[in-house]
């Protein structure tokens, strides 16, 4: 069916468009973000069971944000009566007064930026769901994930845990100017199982997860994951620690994924570039990786939780070449970056929720497709590893330099595996070496979206990432 649009957001439109309207008065431009987002969270173990309303994306809210004289504010609001829109904009209007108010007494300075431009557009976009998490059988779905949790403890007897946990969120977005309405509803689910098993004083966990834009009737497919992740637990006990080097490695798409991620995706947020904080502002149009290396950026360039129909600033979703053959293209870049830097806007404007700022955020980050299978990669490696499973990671988009926390690797010697595992496993270096070592992808791919990004140490929203299985040289420790 197609996911039913915010029956509140329709209501409050008119009065919404009236306060539009009496702020373009004595403002270059005006707009406003509307949300209504419902949601469920369950999380089972073998201990205790929770169920929520409230994911990292549900809220219910809207934020005005006004340009006068090359300067913006914004407000925020979500407990106004819409029905006394009179009150609204006085209270809207009294708090952009204070707001200038206080800038103009502490002398902060502040960007000057022109105006957002405001072309006449009307969009109104549905996708398909086959559930909506406001309307699910929760007993129905706690059910199903105790019956996982269950079977995955009757699984392996080191089992000192299975948890099991899930959920789907139902989003309405609305953006209106004086010339633009925009409107998009969607769902997407996610849900994740781990295993923790215990051995001879040793504890390890492991886990998988599925996501995409379904509603809960994703919770299904974590059945299909659950001997994997029992299984994958249960090798970790006897894992032993990497001797650090340098060594070939082949990455699971999970973990090229994280490197995609991490390597080129905080480094070419462009709103970085305007504060110069970002080392890749100085290498468009030159070599950062090898021929065999492109990489697309954007809520088209996949299916999956963040695949929307326009971003927080009503700039239509995107699909951005990044790097084409080891050259890098292009940036991505929020609507008021792209002002600033003279570019266009990619549709990559997010905001945490309502009630934050818009940043340059990331969406799907992949890395395409070769010709080459998994096993042809292997065998061609004399002595190396393949790497599965993502802990963590991080980048310094200032100096390059990446770190990835991955969960295991697997032992490669002439061309085989040989059955050896080492846990944890840390991958380091500069980002044009890792990506410029590049020399076999996969012909397959894969997208996972279970994970959420911040920016820097706040500022979290969701993110998707994954590409096919590379080959490359990395320094491992």
């Amino acid at each position: 069916m197609k996911t039913p649009f915010s029956e509140y957001l329709t209501q409050i439109a008119p009065s919404v468009k009236k306060a539009i309207e009496d702020l373009s008065s004595d403002h270059d431009y005006v707009s406003a973000l509307c949300t209504d987002s419902k949601g469920l969270m369950i999380r089972v173990g073998s201990k205790a069971k929770t169920v929520s309303n409230k994911t990292m994306t549900t809220e219910r809210g809207v934020v005005i944000r006004v340009c006068k004289n090359r300067k913006y504010s914004e407000y925020a609001v979500n407990t106004a009566d819409w029905n006394d829109t009179a009150a609204v904009i006085k209270e809207i209007r009294d708090q952009l007064s204070m707001q200038d108010r206080l800038l103009e007494s502490t002398e902060t300075n502040v960007f000057e930026t022109d105006p957002l431009d405001d072309d006449p557009c009307e969009f109104f976009g549905q996708k398909e769901t086959g559930m909506l998490p406001e309307e699910a059988d929760l007993k129905t779905l706690v059910n199903k994930l105790t019956a996982i949790s269950d079977k995955g403890m009757a699984m392996n007897d080191k089992m000192i845990e299975c948890i099991a946990r899930a959920q789907s969120t139902h989003i309405s977005k609305m953006f209106l100017t004086k010339n633009r309405d925009l409107r998009q509803s969607y769902v997407y689910s996610e849900g994740i199982v781990a295993a923790v098993v215990a051995s001879d004083g040793r504890i390890k966990e492991d886990y998988r997860s599925v996501s995409g834009i379904k509603g809960p009737e994703l919770f299904d497919e974590m059945e299909e994951i659950l001997p994997d992740v029992v299984n994958g637990a249960a090798e970790l006990l006897g894992a032993e620690s990497i001797e650090p080097g340098e060594y070939d490695i082949i990455t699971s798409p999970e973990v090229t994924g994280l490197i995609a991620h991490e390597a080129f995706g905080h480094g070419v947020e462009m709103d970085m570039f305007v504060k110069n904080r970002a080392l890749g502002a100085e290498y468009i149009g030159k070599r950062v990786a090898s021929d065999n290396v492109t990489m697309h950026e954007g809520a088209l360039c996949a299916e999956d939780v963040t695949s929307y129909f326009f971003d927080d600033e009503g700039v239509m979703a995107g699909d951005v070449t990044e790097i084409e053959n080891g050259i890098l293209k292009t940036g991505i870049c929020d609507a008021l970056a792209a002002k600033r830097l003279g570019t266009v806007p990619t549709g990559n404007g997010k905001r945490e929720n309502f009630s934050h700022k818009v940043y340059t955020r990331m969406t799907n980050t992949m890395f395409d497709s070769g010709t080459y299978s998994k096993e042809e990669m292997i065998s061609s490696i004399k002595y190396g590893f393949l790497l599965e499973g993502m802990q963590s990671g991080m980048e310094d988009p200032k100096h390059w330099g990446i770190q990835c926390i991955i969960q295991k690797g697997r032992e490669i010697k002439d061309g085989k595996l040989t059955g050896r595992v080492v846990s944890p496993v840390i991958m380091t270096g500069y980002v044009p070496d890792l990506l410029g070592s590049i020399s076999m992808c996969s012909s397959d791919r894969e997208v996972f979206g279970s994970g959420g990004c911040g920016k820097g140490h706040k500022e979290w929203v969701k993110v998707a990432d994954g590409g096919p299985y590379l080959k490359t040289r990395g320094r491992l420790g």
